[in-house]
């Protein structure tokens, strides 16, 4: 059995998705970010990170005690290795996986990333941020649409590249970017997405609403994401349990 602690954000979705493409028997525990839940000690010990998602795989690969892992592109190289499945076994075919598995890891959800935070949540967005990762955010879409003008999929097959993309591929549109303008990557996301597993992974609605939109955060809930309680969550206080991650 895993664990997968979750939230319902792309990086959260790649690995649901691979747990239904994989039909690895596994657990969802859901977290709620804007209270703090992913600040406890208990979390960190999980993931020293405080990030989700994180999984717990009570029978690892090798055997041995349980297995806990943060980091969504390192829990999709273990969970696809695991199964034998999603990762090519093809030598170059593999390389081209890991080569956009890694792109999206360091680029696409990053970028993405940032864009969304000084379009959907800082209330007076800086322009120059604002433009910086709005330019960055679209010329990575038109990478991934020049690559799969090539390829019917990034590794030639259909791997964990492709999961690994995907949602934030779909996360978009709440920054304002239409598919239309990129047809390529479009003619991929409507066939990862007709994809039964991609449909029941991508879409556990387990977590707070208020993270879609366009949030309007308490002063709270902004520490909880962004503030001064994420960054105390990692320091010595907070794994000793002597002091406030809230």
């Amino acid at each position: 059995m895993i664990d997968l602690h979750f939230v319902r954000t792309p990086n959260g979705q790649k690995v649901s998705i691979l747990l239904e493409e994989l039909e690895l028997p596994h657990r969802v525990i859901a977290y709620d970010m804007l209270k703090g839940e992913h600040l406890t000690p208990d979390f960190r010990r999980i993931n020293p990170n405080c990030r989700l998602p994180a999984i717990v795989d009570h029978e690892p690969a090798g055997g041995g005690e349980p297995l806990a892992l943060g980091e969504s592109g390192a829990i999709l190289i273990y969970l696809a290795e695991k199964a034998g499945r999603l990762i090519p076994a093809d030598p170059r075919r593999r390389a081209q996986c890991l080569q956009w598995l890694m792109w999206q890891m360091s680029g696409l959800g990053p970028m993405h990333g940032q864009a969304h935070h000084f379009v959907r949540y800082c209330t007076e967005p800086p322009p120059y941020a604002r433009e910086r990762y709005m330019n960055e955010a679209r010329r990575l879409l038109q990478v991934l649409d020049n690559r799969l003008g090539e390829a019917e999929y990034l590794a030639e097959e259909y791997s964990i590249a492709d999961i690994a993309c995907w949602p934030w591929v779909r996360a978009a549109r709440a920054i304002e970017i239409e598919l239309a303008e990129y047809p390529n990557a479009r003619r991929w996301y409507k066939q990862v997405d007709a994809r039964p597993a991609v449909k029941k992974g991508g879409e556990l609605k387990v977590s707070d609403a208020s993270l879609a939109g366009r949030p309007r955060l308490t002063p709270e809930q902004w520490s909880n994401l962004f503030g001064a309680n994420m960054l105390g969550a990692v320091s010595s206080r907070a794994e000793a349990g002597t002091g406030s991650t809230g």
